[in-house]
């Protein structure tokens, strides 16, 4: 116990907890990412997978491990943050952003913005609190149809609009967090430099792009409510 409190306690422990829990979200990001993409191959099979998921005896042990984990990295970003604001209490005579790039400046906006996407996300399709007549429909098995949710709501342009904003956020924020942790765990070296940002790229342009292509799907009709693609 001591030892966690020391390590919460030092910059360097932080930052190594940050990049860790950073590495797990981005790991669910990539399942979830998954799990979505099977609307393109209809209603059954992402109301199989929905159903799979809402049955499994682990759920809610997952689910509260992944809160943990959220809160965590949430947590130790934002005291770093406030670390580094308070070791220089007199702002810069002439900023100069250009040793530093656009995605890090903007790194607690990006990530307050994706947090508060995330609350929005939750209540409106797992807990369905949000516009609850849409996303507590069952389908002709008696499963829960969230096929006809995300069309349904992804049909609203204000829903689909503050999605594709917030998933780009969320591309923003790993732009520099991916990079980040490779340099805090010392991964980061000129003789493979290119390598660690084509892999960024590449999984930032997944979850961006994967992501984003539904509801933009859904608002060109190319995904309809009868399966249509």
């Amino acid at each position: 116990m001591n030892r966690l409190v020391r390590l919460f306690g030092a910059s360097i422990g932080r930052k190594l907890v940050a990049a860790a829990t950073g590495a797990m979200l981005l790991a669910f990001l990539l399942g979830h990412l998954f799990g979505n993409l099977r609307i393109f191959q209809g209603p059954d099979a992402l109301n199989s997978y929905a159903a799979w998921l809402q049955g499994h005896p682990l759920l809610w042990v997952f689910r509260g491990g992944l809160l943990a984990v959220f809160l965590t990295h949430v947590y130790t970003t934002i005291t770093l943050a406030r670390d580094n604001r308070a070791a220089r209490p007199i702002a810069y005579r002439q900023y100069s952003p250009n040793v530093t790039s656009f995605a890090s400046r903007y790194m607690l906006l990006s990530g307050g913005v994706v947090l508060a996407f995330v609350a929005y996300h939750l209540l409106h399709f797992t807990f369905g609190v949000i516009d609850a007549s849409n996303t507590r429909i069952l389908d002709p098995t008696g499963r829960l149809d969230v096929y006809s949710s995300v069309v349904g709501s992804f049909r609203n342009p204000w829903i689909s609009g503050s999605y594709v904003v917030s998933i780009s956020l969320l591309g923003l924020h790993l732009w520099h967090g991916i990079a980040s942790a490779f340099q805090t765990y010392g991964l980061h070296h000129r003789s493979y430099a290119t390598l660690i940002k084509a892999f960024g790229i590449a999984v930032i342009v997944a979850i961006v792009l994967g992501n984003c292509s539904i509801p933009i799907l859904v608002l060109a009709g190319k995904v309809t409510l009868a399966g249509a693609s």
